[in-house]
């Protein structure tokens, strides 16, 4: 599949060796769970990055660490506390073992982080969570690394079908939204996300730290109340932003920075709990079979879909797709797919 990143939301071991001279590159996690403990004990991260990044490298491409998940979108107050202490003992424990120049540390956020979006020139921070913020991007600043979002226009469009417009949330012509304090023009919600973090971030005085979204996506199947939720719109979501991707284009803000984007997901979640989208936003049923094919033009489609479509039926013999079952599947990990060929991949304990 032309694969050249992945993102693991743990650091599986038989995923990193399983990986290894590939020259694939590899995004590893510290579940949230660990905050707190590697927060009061350095002693602890640098066990952590022993026995996680070390023994990797240099035969798998392990290139950043990922602190916490979406630790903002609780009330843990002493998780939230715990984050950026966490971020700078992982980082200390890399530049002890030699892997500083390897190894980037950054955390993922929900966009709901923000207190505004729209207008993007308005983003601004929820001001319960400024104390948090201002020195996690110092720290972004300080060490080069990126501020990562998770973001679904799907959301927005389930909350108030009526008020927001399908064809501006999917990537296809509509009239766009003019930004009236800074003149630019936004033809998706995706991107008017990504600038208002950038604006939410100038706002605390950091002009000066790259944005990258770490999750989006848009589900096949839905309840009855989660609008929208169809394989045409998921087609036309995912494949009309791989377009987009593939271009190399960037924001309205941004012009020359181009969009780097991971894609959720690569398989449906069969397992996972809550809502029926929670299971639906794969590109793939957990047998290997493709839910959709994704189409490279505006609309999405059944079929093909030129060179960005790389998840045909005939890309797979019968021999592959029992070989894609029997890596994956029996190892009970989940893949995501990452735009310009890149994933993330899940893990079940």
């Amino acid at each position: 599949m032309n694969v050249n990143k992945v993102k693991l939301y743990d650091a599986d071991p038989r995923v990193l060796t399983a990986f290894a001279n590939t020259g694939v590159e590899f995004i590893i996690a510290v579940g949230n769970e660990n905050l707190q403990t590697m927060a009061g004990s350095p002693a602890a991260a640098r066990q952590w990055v022993a026995a996680n990044v070390r023994p990797y490298i240099p035969a798998t491409r392990i290139t950043c660490v990922t602190v916490g998940n979406e630790v903002f979108s609780g009330n843990d107050t002493a998780t939230m506390a715990s984050l950026l202490p966490a971020m700078k003992a992982v980082h200390a424990a890399l530049a002890d073992l030699g892997l500083g120049g390897q190894a980037t540390v950054s955390s993922a956020h929900s966009v709901n982080v923000l207190a505004a979006s729209f207008p993007p020139s308005s983003g601004a921070f929820r001001e319960d969570l400024a104390e948090y913020m201002k020195p996690i991007l110092d720290f972004h600043a300080q060490t080069g690394s990126p501020f990562l979002i998770n973001a679904y226009p799907f959301f927005a469009y389930k909350a108030s079908p009526g008020s927001v417009s399908l064809p501006y949330v999917l990537f296809e012509p509509n009239p766009g939204v003019r930004d009236p304090s800074t003149g630019l023009s936004y033809d998706n919600m995706l991107y008017a996300q990504i600038d208002a973090v950038y604006a939410a971030m100038k706002a605390m005085g950091h002009t000066d730290v790259g944005v990258r979204i770490s999750e989006t996506g848009w589900p096949s199947r839905g309840d009855e109340d989660e609008t929208g939720a169809t394989v045409q719109n998921a087609a036309a979501y995912n494949g009309n932003l791989m377009q987009r991707v593939a271009m190399s284009q960037g924001t309205p803000l941004k012009p020359n920075v181009p969009v780097d984007v991971y894609v959720f997901a690569l398989f449906n979640e069969n397992m996972k709990p809550g809502p029926t989208s929670e299971r639906n936003y794969g590109l793939f049923y957990p047998n290997g079979s493709p839910v959709y094919a994704l189409s490279a033009g505006s609309g999405g489609g059944s079929g093909p879909g030129g060179s960005l479509n790389p998840y045909y039926t005939s890309m797979f013999s019968s021999s592959s797709r029992s070989a894609v079952s029997a890596t994956f599947l029996t190892e009970r990990v989940m893949l995501l797919l990452l735009l310009q060929a890149t994933v993330i991949l899940r893990h079940y304990c």
